[in-house]
């Protein structure tokens, strides 16, 4: 009995029917591969941070929280959630003085950091006194007072100015003649500062020194700072100085920072960037993982089950149930932990390539380093073991347990009943889908796309479980269109009836690939056109005008004042959050927002927003307008109250004056600039809408173009949430593609003894490559038609909810999938089986 010890018999299997193995390897290789790459964006979204840089001299900072918070009450207690605000929250400018009488501080600075203008340039601008942590020094002249600047030395060339020259510029404040006292030789704390005031564009290193008095107003916020920097005596240590202007600042709500804290008052990129890699390797990576187990627990199994015949065969010779089993999970002993480590490498390089694409798009701070660790790997090796243990020991418990002679003819000839638990299963994932397809139906915004997202996985797992129902359905069904196909047709259709769970096999991942691929594309493509519909039907105006810098300070006032022109509407943009119900639960929703210069009776000239209620000529201070969807999603109606968190994180409840249509390409809500002005960084607005008059006069203010020249340029900004999808779609598609192929060579590889009867009883090599062709066919069109049906029960509900429109699905690029399916198919099936008659001919 020596032979049939298990770890033996696993052995033994691996090392004289390798082929056997090396589906199951692959497929828990690539499982492994998706797993560490989204568990290290995880990891990394959990421990970014970014050294200060502006701040690094200063070892404490007391800032606001940039973050709201949202209170849940839940069955374990209160459940706190934070969510980056849109712009800088900022502190009483007068907790410096504060914070300066503290036990061993040396000074503590308010900050203001703003962008200015200078003609058709943008500055940074600063108060003096940061220089004390900055190293920023002088390099002629004096310091500012009351009406005066020091520049520096980019900001001096393009002026072309020196000390003792007078300069206008531009802040929130409005245009103004500055004396320049002096020129500076720009730290490193403003030089990482430059160029990083919202809206201000890139100016080039290009920096201004203003008087600390009148800093505040000049930045649009007077008295507020952005963060108060704490200098130390001589010797004090960082974690006494920060527990000492802690005590001080008690009751402010400033919060004390330290470290790479500080860092993060100044990079606000971070907070979002982590909320994007959380989301990547969380949210995406959970669903990445489940597809993941999905497949590889249908190759092990499949694996398994192709050696039914050796089990039949072990236990007519007297191997026990247990002996089977114990070799089954020898063998995934054996072959889990090797194809987990060697999908790890690749794995990290799918997380550094994916980490590098985000930073190259902004999406990441520079500064931040992606952080691979042993956690991931861990976890994927882990996931892979148990995933293969699992699924060999479902599929081997019956071969273990039958009696060996009916083990033999099972072995023979396949069950055509699927188990009852199976089924019983697969019908309630099936009706738990369609329940569920109802439920995204009858909701709106994020609600219709969470429960779609259940819909797709729910029906994914019940075509996995009703598999070989299902492809006994798909056989007969495409068995009679191949009736007019010859011999080989209607073999391959006498095959595919026959061997149903073979079938459902092959099917599964195609369904998967197609499902998962065309609901995250098209779901992009739909928002897409839908949002370039509303932009092009909403934007009335005649000349748009935009300016990376903001533009000029009154140029609404000054464009309607030129010859013909009927209206000029200045458009200040941003977010706000808007607590909306998902889920049973409030979230905060970032809605981009669109702050009004003129009048709502003088926007409806240059936008039509499609009002559905209300009246727009009633926005105005404490009165906003809104899209029907956030109107939806937040639970209220025309003359409510919204209560909604400011870009800074102020509180707010406006009236609801009216609600539009056209809130998903032009903006989610409308409100007057006066309400916004101050609680932005930038106080310069984005785009002017003209409607009449000539576009000469109006190139003074930046670049102009007309309504569909607009839409161009604003649809590029979206690129960044194109390529998320895509890179989704392709991750997910590819996986289960790659699983398609696996799973398609597995099978020809089997049937190498089936292939070769035929060959023996006068089939041709021809016939029976036709055969597996039309096999191949009726697999990938099978997996084509039922991966497009669950996409469509998934998109409909979703994009109603979401846009109120029906799904966009692009032929073309719907055509490329479906060929691609249909390529793969033929590929993994002829490829192998060339080799395969090759081999028993020779």
């Amino acid at each position: 009995m020596r032979s049939l010890a298990p770890n033996g018999l696993a052995r033994a299997a691996v090392r004289f029917k390798p082929a056997s193995f090396v589906g199951t390897f692959v497929a828990l290789l690539m499982s492994a591969l998706i797993v560490a790459a989204c568990g290290t964006l995880l990891e990394t979204g959990v421990r970014a941070s970014v050294p200060a840089q502006r701040y690094a001299k200063a070892p404490v900072v007391a800032a606001a929280e940039q973050s709201a918070r949202v209170v849940a009450d839940t069955v374990d207690g209160p459940e706190t959630t934070t969510y980056p605000l849109p712009d800088t929250a900022r502190v009483d400018a007068r907790l410096a003085a504060k914070a300066a009488h503290a036990p061993g501080v040396g000074a503590a600075v308010a900050d203001f950091t703003f962008p200015v203008r200078q003609g058709a340039g943008a500055l940074t601008g600063h108060g003096w006194d940061s220089h004390a942590f900055t190293g920023t020094v002088l390099s002629a002249g004096a310091a500012p007072r009351t009406g005066e600047v020091v520049l520096g030395a980019a900001a001096a060339r393009t002026a072309k100015a020196g000390v003792g020259d007078t300069v206008a510029l531009e802040t929130a404040a409005g245009r103004t003649e500055f004396r320049v006292s002096g020129l500076a030789e720009v730290g490193a704390g403003d030089a990482a500062a430059a160029g990083s005031a919202a809206g201000g564009g890139d100016s080039g290193g290009a920096t201004a020194w203003f008087a600390d008095a009148e800093a505040p107003a000049l930045s649009g916020h007077p008295g507020k700072a952005d963060a108060i920097a704490v200098l130390a005596k001589d010797g004090a240590d960082t974690g006494a100085l920060a527990a000492a202007v802690e005590k001080a600042l008690a009751g402010s709500g400033a919060q004390v920072l330290t470290g790479d804290g500080r860092g993060e008052v100044e990079d606000h990129g971070l907070a979002y960037a982590k909320e994007t890699l959380t989301a990547l390797g969380g949210s995406f990576g959970g669903i990445a993982t489940l597809v993941a187990v999905f497949t590889t627990a249908g190759t092990v199994a499949l694996s398994v089950g192709q050696r039914t015949r050796e089990f039949a065969l072990l236990r007519a010779v007297g191997a026990t149930p247990r002996q089977i089993r114990r070799a089954v999970a020898s063998e995934a002993l054996l072959v889990a932990p090797l194809a987990g480590v060697l999908g790890c490498l690749p794995g990290i390089g799918l997380a550094h390539w994916w980490f590098g694409q985000l930073k190259d798009r902004g999406a990441v701070p520079q500064a931040v380093e992606l952080h691979v660790s042993w956690i991931p790997l861990v976890a994927a090796v882990g996931t892979g073991l148990l995933t293969a243990l699992g699924a060999g020991w479902i599929a081997g418990r019956r071969p273990a347990r039958i009696k060996p002679g009916q083990a033999l003819a099972e072995a023979s000839v396949e069950r055509l009943r699927p188990g009852v638990i199976r089924t019983v299963l697969g019908l309630a994932a099936l009706g738990g889908g369609s329940a569920l397809a109802g439920v995204a139906a009858s909701t709106a915004g994020a609600d219709a796309a969470n429960a779609s997202l259940g819909v797709v996985m729910l029906l994914m797992l019940a075509v996995a479980l009703l598999g070989p129902l299902v492809a006994r359905l798909c056989a007969a069904l495409f068995g009679l269109l191949l009736r007019g196909g010859g011999a080989s047709a209607s073999l391959a259709a006498a095959n595919s009836r026959t061997n149903s769970r073979r079938l459902a096999s092959a099917i599964t991942p195609i369904v998967l690939a197609m499902a998962f691929a065309s609901t995250l594309v098209f779901m992009h493509t739909s928002e897409s056109k839908v949002a370039a519909d509303q932009l092009r039907d909403g934007i009335t105006a005649d000349h748009v005008v935009t300016n990376p810098a903001g533009l000029p300070a009154g140029a609404a006032g000054r464009a309607a004042r030129a010859p013909g022109v009927d209206a000029a509407v200045s458009l200040l943009d941003t977010q706000v959050l808007v607590p909306v119900a998902s889920g049973g639960e409030t979230s905060l929703q970032a809605t981009a927002t669109q702050g009004i210069s003129g009048t709502g009776a003088e926007l409806a000239k240059v936008q039509d927003l499609d009002v559905r209620g209300g009246r727009l000529d009633r926005v105005g201070a404490g009165r906003i307008a809104i899209d029907k969807t956030l109107a939806t999603a937040a639970t209220v109606k025309v003359g409510d109250k919204l209560p909604l968190y400011l870009p800074d994180g102020t509180k707010a409840r406006p009236e609801v004056a009216a609600v539009y249509g056209r809130g998903l390409g032009l903006a989610g809500v409308t409100m007057d600039r006066a309400s916004l002005a101050g609680h932005v960084t930038s106080g310069f607005d984005d785009t002017l809408l003209v409607r009449g008059g000539d576009a000469a006069p109006l190139t003074a203010f930046g670049k102009v173009t007309d309504a569909s020249g607009y839409a161009v340029a604003r649809s590029v900004d979206s690129e960044l949430g194109a390529w998320s999808n895509y890179m989704m779609a392709a991750v997910l598609g590819g996986f289960a593609a790659v699983a398609a192929v696996n799973t398609l060579v597995m099978t020809v590889l089997d049937r190498r003894r089936e292939l070769t009867v035929l060959r023996l009883v006068g089939s041709t090599r021809r016939q029976v490559l036709r055969m597996l062709r039309w096999e191949s066919l009726l697999v990938s069109a099978a997996g084509v038609a039922l991966g497009t049906a669950i996409a469509l029960i998934t998109l409909t509900p979703m994009m109603r909810g979401m846009t109120g429109e029906s799904p966009y699905i692009p032929p073309l690029l719907y055509g490329t999938f479906a060929a691609s399916a249909v390529c793969l198919g033929l590929l993994a099936v002829t490829l192998p089986a060339r080799a395969a008659l090759r081999d028993r001919e020779g």
